[in-house]
């Protein structure tokens, strides 16, 4: 038996888009590439992590000479190393910060992304963001 149209309220409602993992590699490429190039990450050598939490995905990699190394994908879970840096978002969520319809400060700020990282890497890196 068919199910029937939608009604009411929820005419026209469709289901909220998913970026790929291959868009999040991309864009998440796109963020990190300039910020490690920047002459004051010289130095920094530090595993960073962006747990994808609409697709159960966590893309790993390190950020070191300048450049964003070794990004790989692997599922979520208890099991999962902690990374220096630990960015947490939606893929959506990462797409539009690379695209520019997300602003990073208003979407740490209101609880869109959040962002983990020690003392001493949050005082560097606040100079590169």
């Amino acid at each position: 038996m068919p199910r029937p149209g939608p009604t009411g309220p929820f005419l026209g409602w469709r289901r909220p888009r998913v970026a790929t993992i291959e868009q999040c590699l991309k864009a998440l490429e796109g963020i990190l590439g300039p910020l490690a190039a920047n002459p004051a990450a010289a130095g920094l050598d530090r595993s960073l992590s962006c747990r994808l939490t609409d697709l159960d995905q966590l893309i790993l990699g390190r950020l070191s000479g300048g450049a964003v190394r070794d990004l790989h994908v692997i599922e979520d879970g208890d099991a999962v190393p902690k990374a220096d840096i630990r960015l947490t978002m939606t893929s959506d969520d990462l797409v539009a910060l690379t695209n520019g319809r997300l602003s990073f400060g208003p979407a740490w700020a209101s609880g869109r992304i959040k962002f983990e990282a020690g003392f001493r890497d949050l005082l560097r890196l606040r100079k590169l963001l």
